[in-house]
């Protein structure tokens, strides 16, 4: 059978795996692309805020659509990617292509028939749910619209596993775009539809926001297909070809379901925990009603969450993810193929230095993502989304979200990098248990601070603590499994940036004291804190990092040996 059916590319120069390529050169590809395809979805979180507003169908939507993206990155992203592209790359560098070949088609078509099973489920359940059990008008309107987008689990984790096909051959681009058609439907149909059904942004009509709504679940599934079919080409190139294997229960899948389990269940306490996230801030909101109490062990409570929490927080988060998608996962995705062909070299010297500069590359964009986001939340809040039907109370309730949220940048992107070293490593139990672990505390701390003046930042404070935690045992962990990164270089190198942001941060309050800092609460008055804000504290941090000599070098490949300082950061 030739290499073109069974569908895996043929091993020539332009489509090695192995291909000398700088993963510091794709992460900024890919930063760069990402940048694009994030600007794109904070303005569908804009527009939607617009007409939409803090809303129970702004909130019923968000909590809907929050589920076929948990599978994304349950399975998608999370574990079958995890699992298979270091088993492809190795299969590819090993130069057995006929079982790689067997391999990555079986493991399509295994895919494939998971998620079509898993979705008739879902819809089965999803029709049960509402005729056994009395729901409110708003959590019913999630069920609603789970139902109709639920398919669209089918088509965003086929395109994150393809996706994983594509990144193992060095191709980059496309995955990285892969969310620029659903951005780009959300607004389209968003604008469109309202003026529709003449909906004006400010102009409360739940009516009309619910039929939007629907309108707005159907098109996710469109553009879910287009996701797909804008990769088919690049697929072709590399070789790859769509198409159905009988059988596909191989010992290649049975090695890859089985590194697959802890992973699943790694990414599985993580995203269910997202999604008991949301299920714990709808059950702590209060609804239409004011008067309305929470009833629980027999006792009547006052909701500790208003209207709308659950738009917030995911609008909150929008904002956080938005660095940790642009640098850290770029990163991430371009050092995880490196790591992967690395990690079983009998020195491990190589897969080392490429770890620790991954880490270093992290934190010298995280630690001030971090601290930046704090700085201009306020100003970033209002210039976005205070309009229309998002009010200046709204902003006041989201600011104290994502304060703590970004507080936690730094060490959301370092986890991107300690994963994939681990999953590279084969061992897929360490961030499994971890996970379990920080969910336990994130839970255990989050829903007290919810009662507390912290209201409905306290889901995010306890986000924080936990996560903070897990980043520093994974790393203290990972330098003892494989003898020694270089833990005291990168603490060093930390502690410069840290520095470095102590700088920033005085700079930027030195700025807004003179008397030619915009103060007023206007969007052109945000827009100009927010531009003297990111140049005052971008160069500040560029010059002290300069200055204490931390700097990002280029050079490492994957294909031949690193230099031996590839950020100079007091290595």
């Amino acid at each position: 059978m030739s290499n073109q059916a069974i569908g895996i590319p043929t091993p020539n120069a332009e489509r090695s795996p192995g291909r000398s390529t700088s993963f510091v050169g794709h992460a900024k590809l890919i930063s760069v692309l990402t940048l694009c395809s994030r600007i794109l979805g904070m303005l569908r979180e804009s527009v939607m805020a617009s007409y939409f507003g803090a809303t129970a169908v702004a909130q019923a939507f968000t909590v809907a659509f929050a589920i076929p993206n948990l599978f994304r990155k349950l399975l998608g992203e999370g574990a079958l990617s995890a699992a298979f592209i270091p088993l492809y790359a190795k299969a590819l560098k090993s130069g057995d292509e006929k079982e790689a070949q067997k391999f990555a088609a079986a493991s399509v078509n295994m895919l494939a028939t998971l998620l079509i099973a898993l979705t008739l489920l879902g819809e089965i359940v999803l029709w049960l749910l509402p005729r056994l059990i009395h729901f409110r008008s708003d959590n019913l309107l999630v069920i609603r619209f789970t139902a109709i987008m639920l398919p669209y689990v089918i088509l965003v984790c086929g395109t994150a596993f393809l996706s994983g096909v594509l990144q193992v051959h060095k191709r980059f681009a496309l995955p990285a775009l892969t969310q620029v058609p659903l951005n780009l439907m959300h607004v389209v149909v968003i604008i469109t539809g309202a003026r529709l059904l003449m909906l004006k942004p400010g102009v409360a009509n739940e009516q009309l926001q619910i039929r939007l709504a629907y309108w707005l679940s159907f098109f996710v599934l469109v553009a879910g297909c287009l996701q797909i079919t804008m990769l088919i080409p690049a697929l072709r190139r590399s070789g790859f070809r769509l198409m159905w294997v009988g059988n596909f229960w191989t010992p290649a899948v049975r090695q890859l379901l089985k590194l697959s389990l802890p992973v699943a269940f790694s990414a599985g306490v993580l995203q269910i925990s997202v999604l008991l996230d949301k299920g714990i801030t709808l059950f702590l909101t209060q609804g239409e009603n004011p008067a309305e109490k929470l009833h629980f062990f027999g006792r009547a409570f006052n909701y500790p969450m208003v209207l709308g929490a659950a738009a917030r927080l995911n609008w909150a988060q929008m904002l956080y993810q938005f660095p940790l998608g642009v640098f850290a996962i770029a990163v991430a995705t371009a050092i995880f193929p490196s790591l992967s062909a690395d990690a079983h070299d009998k020195d491990g010297d190589k897969f080392k230095r490429v770890l620790r500069q991954g880490i270093m590359f992290t934190l010298l964009e995280g630690l001030p993502a971090s601290i930046g986001l704090i700085l201009v939340r306020n100003p970033t809040i209002r210039l976005l989304f205070q309009h229309g039907s998002f009010t200046a109370a709204d902003t006041r309730l989201m600011s104290m979200s994502v304060l703590f949220y970004s507080a936690a940048i730094w060490a959301f992107s370092m986890q991107q990098i300690l994963n994939r070293a681990y999953y590279a490593l084969h061992d897929t139990v360490t961030p499994l248990i971890l996970s379990i672990v920080t969910i336990s505390v994130n839970t255990v701390v989050e829903i007290p601070l919810s009662f507390t003046k912290l209201g409905e930042s306290g889901m995010a404070a306890g986000t924080l603590a936990s996560f903070a935690i897990q980043a520093i045992v994974m790393l203290i962990m990972l330098d003892r499994k494989v003898g020694g990164i270089g833990l005291k270089s990168i603490a060093t190198g930390a502690a410069k940036m840290l520095i470095a942001c102590a700088a920033m941060c005085a700079a930027c309050w030195a700025v807004q004291q003179l008397p030619i800092y915009p103060a007023e609460i206007t969007h052109l008055a945000s827009l100009k804190q927010l531009v003297i804000l990111m140049i005052v504290g971008g160069a500040t941090y560029g010059a002290v990092c300069l200055a204490l000599g931390v700097r990002m070098t280029v050079g490492l490949k994957s294909g031949s040996p690193p230099p031996a300082q590839s950020i100079n950061a007091g290595l």
